[in-house]
């Protein structure tokens, strides 16, 4: 598995605007609604409270006013248009939210297709997967809201950059987010599987997340010296960390986390899940968690991700005695 080469503009353009990966858009489709907006005549302008429009171009607001007069609500008992939704001020706190999400996608320059798209990838209920987090590094309270996985290669640069905003939500936030990492070292990195036994093998003496942010800080420093290095810095046991290093459990471990990225589909690093659903790489990390903490629930067209204990997502074991992810497909 490799990553995909054409995210790398994507993810210059991205940061440079606030954004957090270097992913691109996911299928979808718009969803047309059975009321049109009350105050918006066919083809005209759609004014809607707390949303200021005079930044756009007369065609972006004509683009704009359509899609909120054509999209339905993210709240499937509340089947009107999401301009209906706001002016009426009917029981889906979505329905402001999406408006905003549609107005920086046309502020942002997308064309309708990756509008309709990103639509349905940040609001359909569909879009949500089951992420098994059991036997990965974790922080933050259990009884977070908020269930952030990522998949990540420690000498990828688009993960050294998203490396300090994830440590600064995780620390600001404990209580709110639940941090999990997943092992996704890509062939293309000649350190990246190295790298990864030494998160493990760091992980066994409970010092993880201390050679995360070691590593990611010096990511084209990452050989077997360097590596000594950090967890000697780190008081680990380095007899112990070569041999967790080197171990048939971390070997299992990684291979878990491949087999759930192909599972869900993951094509490169860094891939997020927050709460199950595929961060948008066109949205604003805070924003995207602030959304998150604020009405979320299965009416309004999502869900928490499931306990890391529930049935449904406890992976098997392997005869190694090592968790193994559900496998449901394989690029």
């Amino acid at each position: 598995m490799a990553p995909v080469k054409t995210a790398s503009a994507l993810l210059i353009l991205t940061l440079a605007s606030g954004g957090s990966t270097c992913h691109g858009q996911s299928g979808g489709t718009e969803a047309k609604a059975n009321d049109p907006a009350p105050t918006a005549a066919a083809g005209g302008d759609v004014s809607l409270p707390g949303i200021d429009t005079s930044a756009l171009t007369p065609r972006e607001r004509r683009e704009w006013s359509s899609y909120v007069n054509e999209f339905q609500t993210p709240c499937s008992d509340v089947p009107v248009s999401i301009a209906t939704c706001v002016l009426e001020k009917r029981a889906c706190p979505r329905c402001a939210p999406a408006a905003k999400f549609l107005f920086k996608g046309v502020r942002d320059g997308m064309a309708r297709d990756q509008i309709e798209q990103a639509y349905k990838n940040r609001f359909n209920a569909d879009r949500i997967k089951n992420v098994p987090i059991d036997g990965s590094p974790s922080r933050g309270a259990e009884s977070a809201p908020i269930t952030l996985v990522e998949f990540a290669d420690f000498e990828c640069p688009y993960c050294g950059v998203m490396a300090p905003r994830l440590d600064k939500l995780a620390t600001e936030r404990p209580e709110q987010v639940r941090m999990v990492y997943k092992f996704m070292p890509l062939p293309a990195h000649t350190h990246g599987e190295i790298a990864a036994r030494a998160g493990i093998a760091a992980g066994e003496q409970k010092k993880f997340w201390e050679m995360n942010k070691k590593m990611f800080d010096n990511q084209k420093h990452l050989e077997q010296a360097d590596l000594e290095g950090y967890a000697k810095d780190l008081g680990l046991d380095l007899s112990k960390f070569r041999a967790d290093m080197a171990s048939q459990a971390a070997t299992d471990h990684i291979a878990r986390d491949k087999k759930l990225a192909d599972s869900l589909g993951v094509k490169g690093t860094p891939t997020i899940y927050i709460n199950g659903r595929e961060f948008d790489v066109q949205q604003d990390l805070a924003e995207w968690i602030a959304f998150e903490t604020s009405g979320n629930d299965a009416k309004n067209g999502d869900v928490k991700t499931p306990p890391a204990a529930s049935a449904s997502a406890a992976p098997a074991k392997s005869a190694a005695g090592a968790a193994t992810a559900p496998v449901t497909g394989k690029k």
